[in-house]
């Protein structure tokens, strides 16, 4: 009997609601003690406090309304699904490609691998077992989703969704703009936060005022230094147009070979519009002209080349 013990990780999808639902929570949270309790009361305090509060609120609700923009492309956004029946150009090269190793068992990437010493044919060019259909270069078959992915990166349970070719973007300017939120929450947080406890004892303030503050503060702060680790990270895989899976097929290689520098890099993932690269959208032309953004051809270092 052919049985995928990995089929049960689907499960994980069931979490992903739940992390959503404690996305949306957060944010009600700092909302409320940002804007209602902390900085919104002193707009009418009149002079540079007035200036000062205007000037949080609206950064927050500029920052805010960028993640939860770039949050519900990410999550709503197909990374990249391979065509039904894809087959290459050569079909004998595909029949060549095939090969299944010990890797079609990982959480994050079941699907067929290869080793350094085989040759680039089979290399470039598999088949998922899985999906019973042919896999272009760089696609990974996901064992949550049930299905390959173009160009996968990971499995996000934050986002219900594997982070692929088409919505890499989205999750990086997610990234991006909840450390910018956290980090801000955290930095105008912190006089109410020194003063908790003196407030706590002096009865100033309701209890639950007190303890959504400080709660608030704690949160954000914990969000800021794991997201910056994060963005860090992927800083790295950006510049080297890498991904996750990725780095461990790289170990050994001289140069990798998606890696064209760090512009091309940087505009096969956010396209070459430079006005758009800040928003979780794609200029037309860029769709267009760059075929990694659809995630089925990649230019190589011997295209660049040549």
């Amino acid at each position: 009997m052919d049985f995928n013990i990995f089929k049960l990780c689907s499960g994980l999808k069931f979490l992903g609601y739940l992390m959503i639902l404690l996305v949306a929570a957060i944010i009600a949270v700092s909302y409320y003690v940002v804007v209602v309790i902390t900085w919104g009361p002193q707009l009418f305090h009149g002079a540079f406090k007035s200036l000062l509060s205007f000037s949080i609120i609206i950064l927050f609700h500029l920052l805010l309304v960028l993640l939860a923009w770039s949050y519900i492309m990410v999550v709503s956004q197909n990374p990249g699904s391979v065509p039904e029946n894809w087959k290459p150009t050569s079909e004998e090269n595909l029949e060549a490609g095939i090969s299944t190793s010990l890797s079609d068992y990982m959480v994050l990437d079941n699907s067929a691998s290869t080793s350094l010493d085989v040759p680039e044919s089979r290399q470039a060019l598999s088949y998922c077992r899985f999906c019973r259909n042919g896999k272009p270069p760089r696609c990974h078959h996901c064992s949550v989703c049930q299905r390959c992915v173009l160009k996968m990166d990971h499995h996000c349970v934050w986002v219900v969704n594997c982070v692929g070719a088409r919505n890499y973007k989205f999750f990086l300017l997610f990234l991006l703009y909840t450390f910018l939120e956290t980090t801000m929450d955290t930095i105008v947080l912190l006089p109410s936060f020194l003063k908790f406890f003196k407030e706590a004892k002096g009865h100033s303030n309701s209890p639950s005022d007190l303890a959504l503050t400080f709660l608030a503060f704690v949160l954000n702060l914990a969000f800021a230094l794991s997201l910056l680790c994060f963005i860090i990270m992927h800083a790295s895989l950006l510049s080297s147009n890498t991904t996750s899976v990725e780095v461990y097929e790289k170990k050994g290689i001289v140069r990798w070979k998606y890696d064209l520098g760090w512009k091309q890099n940087f505009e096969q993932v956010f396209g070459r519009r430079k006005a758009l690269w800040l928003f979780p959208l794609f200029a037309k032309e860029d769709l267009e002209n760059i075929p990694a953004l659809h995630g089925l051809n990649f230019p190589t270092c011997s295209d660049a080349e040549s």
